[in-house]
């Protein structure tokens, strides 16, 4: 079953299937390491619900709720 990462409950991760997209933004998430087959746990959603917290490769990265809707996971 696909989902996106934006679904994802805080605590819960996947493995991330692909980056839907061919524009500046979906290229830029592919750069800071979202690619097919890294886990991605959500750590975090700020006050406001935007932007949402995750964690991959070690490192945590922040994307805005529209990013995360362009990644897929399993």
């Amino acid at each position: 079953m696909t989902r996106k990462a934006a679904e994802l409950e805080v605590g819960q991760a996947g493995r991330v299937t692909r980056v839907v997209g061919v524009d500046e933004v979906s290229r830029r998430i592919l750069e800071m390491g979202v690619t097919p087959g890294v886990e991605i746990r959500r750590i975090g959603t700020a006050p406001l619900g935007d932007p949402l917290e995750f964690e991959l490769r070690g490192y945590r990265l922040s994307l805005r709720k529209t990013e995360a809707l362009q990644i897929e996971i399993e």
